[in-house]
């Protein structure tokens, strides 16, 4: 089985460049199945249910999330129905939605687990231990299990992957915006990355219009963030490949395309 995993979708811009070319990477790389990060895919900050729609109808079957989860408020009327979309699992028991699913896929289930670290970041439970509890809810229903863990710290993360190695099929990191090239195949066969990077305009920072953030960096005037609209964009993404039975990964390709 392949897979994609999408970076961080930021913004229209991010939206845009997925609708004109996802189909054309799913050929290229005969993906089965494609994973994306969703946290800022409205307007750069959060999800909406149209928003969701139209990343499900261009043939992703999941979208994480992360800190931004609840930014935009109309979610909180969905989240709970819509299975496709997983918040992180060490958010309180009775936060609305869900931190782990077991997705259908032909005649297998695919699991995934969103995660949120703790370092320079709020959450409320400890990332690993929940880890744990998520790995074994969902080994009762398959062995390929991905895990998204929405993290600021390059430390954090590669705890988790080495923490979670063999028992996952994968670890990727989410959160940073800037893609890592440290890919790799762990002793015990998890899938590695300590972060995608993004999808999205390329000429900004971290997604944003690259003024606004120099004014934020050069003056003590609050700042107004939005997303860079002109330019080209970019996909970053991970493709792996999984043993269908084991869940153990043999392969993993870094992807890092940029459109004019």
């Amino acid at each position: 089985m392949k897979i994609l995993i999408i970076g961080d979708i930021v913004g229209r811009p991010g939206r845009n460049i997925l609708k004109e070319h996802l189909q054309e990477l799913i050929s290229e790389y005969n993906i089965d199945i494609v994973i994306a990060n969703g946290e800022n895919a409205a307007g750069g900050n959060g999800l909406t249910r149209k928003v969701a729609d139209e990343l499900f109808e261009m043939g992703i079957s999941a979208l994480t999330m992360g800190n931004h989860v609840w930014d935009q408020k109309e979610i909180l009327k969905f989240i709970d129905e819509e299975v496709r979309i997983i918040r992180p699992a060490n958010y309180l028991e009775e936060t609305p939605g869900r931190g782990s699913i077991a997705l259908n896929f032909k005649n297998s289930k695919i699991g995934i687990i969103n995660l949120q670290g703790t370092t320079f970041m709020p959450c409320n439970r400890n990332p690993f231990f929940v880890a744990l509890e998520e790995v074994e809810k969902l080994k009762k229903e398959t062995n390929i299990i991905l895990v998204d863990f929405h993290a600021e710290a390059t430390s954090e993360k590669i705890a988790m992957g080495y923490f979670l190695d063999g028992k996952v099929s994968c670890v990727f990191g989410t959160h940073t915006h800037v893609q890592t090239a440290d890919e790799k195949i762990l002793q015990n066969g998890t899938a590695y990355i300590t972060d995608v990077g993004m999808t999205g305009p390329s000429d900004s920072i971290l997604g944003i219009d690259k003024e606004l953030i120099i004014k934020k960096f050069t003056s003590s005037v609050p700042v107004r963030f939005e997303v860079a609209k002109k330019g080209p964009a970019q996909i970053n993404a991970i493709v792996i490949s999984v043993d269908e039975i084991t869940g153990k990964c043999y392969s993993i390709e870094r992807i890092n395309k940029i459109y004019a």
